[in-house]
């Protein structure tokens, strides 16, 4: 058994004079692959493939030498007025394979990550830590990021980036092994990870000032992997107050955590995987009685539409606008294993609409999903090359597909797809007569009274129309010890003026005196529901699951909370799909 296997560790000689850390990896072999010739070996292997490849490399100890000295990080905290000093100890750079001459920084996924950063006794940092590398950082690299395409994943932009890397730190007369940053993001732990199954965090790449171009993100799955993303190692191993300690014991507590993270203890350091990240992207395909049509009406627009297989004459079409960062196939929703992507377990749109099927009998519900190109509605709307009449396009071009039917039409819409709703209203001179029921999940960001009132009142006051607001108290949610948003920009701001406006034509009242608040008017054709949050946390896809959906279709009906409750346990558990 090598020594890799063997014995992967640092060694860590702590003492008055501290000498260098050393990464205990095995001679690199003569015969080993250099870095340009190991890309080359990787560039057509499927992903797996390609990672197991990195791993053995790494395994076998072809690694440059530079890489091989560990850095002293200075870190500091206030603890009750007293500074506490400690020194965790760093790679000087980003996981490479090759030699110092022909050595290729190579991404990886979090899953190889932590397979290589547990068999050498490392961890990997927390965003705090990477602050405290760039900032300690003798060698300031300037970020070179590359226009985003789908290529951005593969081992061809990696070499480009690669390149551009190798020539910056060439002309840095500063001798290899000294902390270098800035030329990459880096793969983090956090104490978001407990809750994000099939993820990956990311965080960093500083500019010159300091400030990372990357906030800490975990929008990807587990198995993306691309150009920007680099591997530092940390050693287990640090000191605090002179003492030798375990970095997960520090990161645990609550007050000497504040040295390695900025958002309090972390219990979880480390990626947890038990087999390597499924990538299950969930192709449609429709259940037993549906029928999926994919089309789309204008660039850069995606809609997708499930429908029952055979029509009745009568059609309920919902319109729905989806939730920034999120596909529709996400929305849609299904089962998920271990590892996978927990968007698609956090709306379940399909198995509610399923649920409201089998209470249907006199109209076929139809779903439209409705998908931007950067899958964020605000901004995609806001685009310079974006036609200003894009959603009524987008509207009638929907209506056309059935034309033949008797279509009540359902307008709804989760987090910034409500921007798209209000762009729709602001577009009309009035709002459609097939429109009789507007429906917004915590989506209420964009309301303006001077644009939406008067066109909202006219409407409702047509007769047999329906207003559902759903929101929580997201001015009391508190997000890495700061307030999610201000109190009158986000949704529970805008529910609160919407309703105060609304309240000046119609009479609105409170129903209850429990939480969450519900307010009604007309005869339950208003209803606005609003959740109290005293604990400050975040439920802005959680109303959804709970039945939001389902609820911003019955509200003030007669089938309304009818087999379930809003914010109850999910009704629709039977109906969600493998």
């Amino acid at each position: 058994m090598h020594l890799f296997a063997a014995a992967l560790s640092v060694i860590l000689a702590f003492g008055a004079r501290q000498q260098a850390a050393r990464l205990n990896l095995p001679d690199r072999k003569p015969d080993a692959p250099v870095g340009s010739d190991f890309a080359k070996q990787i560039e057509s292997l499927p992903l797996r493939q390609r990672e197991e490849r990195i791993f053995k490399e790494i395994d076998e100890g072809n690694v440059p030498d530079f890489l091989r000295n560990l850095v002293p990080v200075n870190v500091s905290c206030d603890d009750n007025h007293k500074i506490v000093y400690g020194r965790i100890f760093v790679a000087p750079d980003y996981l490479a394979v090759g030699t110092d001459a022909d050595y290729f920084l190579i991404p990886m996924t979090p899953f190889t990550a932590q397979r290589i950063a547990d068999r050498l006794h490392c961890i990997l940092p927390t965003p705090k830590m990477v602050d405290s590398i760039y900032e300690s950082a003798g060698v300031k690299l300037t970020p070179a990021p590359i226009q985003p395409t789908p290529a951005m994943t593969t081992v061809k932009v990696f070499l480009e980036h690669n390149k551009t890397v190798y020539d910056q730190r060439i002309a840095d007369p500063t001798p290899y092994g000294a902390l270098t940053a800035g030329h990459k993001k880096d793969i983090v732990i956090c104490r978001a990870l407990a809750e994000s199954k099939g993820k990956v965090a990311i965080y960093g790449w500083h500019k010159k000032d300091g400030k990372p171009i990357q906030p800490l993100y975990l929008g990807h799955t587990a198995t993306w992997a691309d150009y920007s993303h680099g591997v530092r190692l940390i050693s287990e191993t640090m000191e605090v107050s002179g003492v030798t300690r375990r970095v997960v014991d520090v990161l645990r507590d609550p007050a000497e955590s504040a040295l390695l993270s900025d958002e309090g203890p972390i219990d979880q350091a480390a990626y947890l995987f038990q087999q390597f990240p499924i990538d299950r992207t969930s192709p449609l395909v429709a259940d037993a009685g549906e029928r999926i049509e994919s089309f789309s009406p204008v660039p850069g627009v995606r809609i997708v539409i499930n429908r029952p297989e055979t029509l009745q004459q009568n059609v309920r079409l919902v319109i729905y606008a989806l939730p920034n960062g999120n596909t529709i196939e996400q929305t849609i929703g299904r089962k998920t294993s271990a590892d996978e992507d927990w968007h698609y377990d956090i709306q379940h749109i399909g198995a509610q609409t399923r649920f409201l099927r089998a209470r249907m009998s006199d109209e076929s519900l139809v779903v439209a999903y409705l998908e931007s190109s950067n899958h964020a509605w605000p901004t995609w709307l806001h685009g310079p090359k974006v036609d200003p009449t894009v959603t009524t396009a987008i509207y009638s071009a929907l209506l056309a597909r059935f034309a033949n039917n008797n279509v009540r039409v359902v307008l709804d819409s989760h987090s910034g797809g409500g921007a798209f709703i209000f762009d729709f209203l602001k577009s009309v001179q009035k709002i459609p007569d097939q429109i009789d029921r507007i429906a917004f999940l915590d989506s209420e960001y964009n309301y303006d009274s001077a644009t939406h009132l008067k066109k909202i009142s006219a409407w409702l006051k047509q007769g047999n129309r329906y207003l559902c607001v759903i929101a929580y108290d997201d001015a009391s949610a508190i997000y890495k010890g700061k307030p999610l948003v201000t109190a009158s920009g986000g949704t529970w701001g805008r529910s609160h003026a919407m309703l105060t406006d609304l309240g000046r034509a119609f009479d609105i009242h409170r129903l209850n005196n429990v939480d969450p608040e519900k307010y009604v008017g007309l005869d339950g054709h208003i209803t606005f529901l609003l959740k109290e949050n005293p604990t400050h946390q975040i439920f802005h896809t959680v109303q959804v699951e709970r039945n939001g959906f389902i609820e911003s279709i019955l509200s003030g009906e007669p089938t309304e909370e009818d087999g379930y409750k809003y914010f109850g346990r999910r009704a629709y558990t039977k109906f969600i799909r493998d």
